[in-house]
Order: C-alpha cells, then sequence, then structure tokens
C-alpha cells in the first residue's frame, strides 16, 4: 500500500491543486504541473487507485440551503459496550442532519457536527433525533457564534 512518502513532488502538486479546485480540466491541471495531459491524468487515475482521493464533490453554501447554524454536540453514553457503541454508530449513520460524528479518548464518548437551519431547528434536532439515540446519558451543545477557518484542504 502507497503511502504520502511513496508520493514524488509532482503527485503531491496534482493533490493540492485538486483540493482546492476539484473541477480542474485536465489540461489545466497539467499546465500546472509542468506534465503532459496524458501523464496528467495517468497519475490521476494512480492516486484515486491508491486511495489517496476518496472523491469529488461540492461545497455548498450553508446559509443557501438553510443549514445556517453549526453546532458541535457532546455525546456521553450511559454504558459503553460493544452493542452499546454498535447501536449508536447504526443510529448515527441513518441521520443526515449529523455531518460528522467522532468516537473521541476524554471526558464523554462522541463529539458530533451538525448544520442546521437556527436554534428552533436545533431544539428539535437535539430533542428528536440526539436524545432519542441508544445509551445518551448526557450532551453538551456548542453552537458556532463564528467559524473563523473552515477546510478540508489536508497538507501534503
Amino acid at each position: 500500500m502507497e503511502t504520502l512518502a511513496d508520493l514524488d513532488r509532482t503527485d503531491r502538486k496534482i493533490l493540492r491543486v485538486l483540493q482546492t479546485d476539484g473541477r480542474i480540466t485536465n489540461t489545466d491541471l497539467s499546465e500546472k504541473v509542468g506534465l503532459s495531459p496524458t501523464a496528467t491524468a495517468e497519475r490521476m487515475k494512480r492516486l484515486i487507485r491508491g486511495g489517496f482521493i476518496e472523491a469529488f464533490s461540492a461545497t455548498l453554501a450553508p446559509h443557501k440551503v438553510d443549514r445556517g447554524l453549526l453546532v458541535f454536540v457532546e455525546i456521553k453514553l450511559d454504558r459503553t459496550s460493544p452493542e452499546m457503541f454498535d447501536a449508536f454508530k447504526r443510529a448515527v449513520e441513518r441521520t443526515e442532519d449529523i455531518l460528522e460524528c467522532h468516537m473521541v479518548a476524554g471526558g464523554f464518548d462522541y463529539l458530533i457536527k451538525s448544520r442546521v437551519a437556527d436554534m428552533v431547528a436545533y431544539r428539535k434536532f437535539l430533542a428528536d433525533v440526539v436524545l432519542a439515540f441508544p445509551g445518551v446519558r448526557e450532551t453538551h451543545t456548542y453552537a458556532v457564534m463564528e467559524e473563523i477557518k473552515d477546510t478540508h484542504v489536508l497538507p501534503v
């Protein structure tokens, strides 16, 4: 399995460019990285096959799609067991309002990232969805007042 250490400067440059402009044409990408379009296309295919590029997508403007409020929710379960973790995971995976969910080490079990329309919508999401998840004992909510940095770009 290839790792970042196996990539040369050109592969890394392709990854950097694609992270900021996933819609770039192969011709424009080849000009930016200094290769022929054919060689660039072959490298892209190899990077996709190697798992370095997982997907291409569009980033939507949250306020335009009625998801202007960003919230993070700490979740503490009433008990931790493999069965509880599995049940919680299945419930989260079925919930489209949850953008990210991470099992964490520390003072709580999971950290959820969600976007909703406003505080009224969040209250409904908390009451109808989050508190109905299996094993939820306690939650702490952090509503984002200002997004300082929001990026998906990884340093390569």
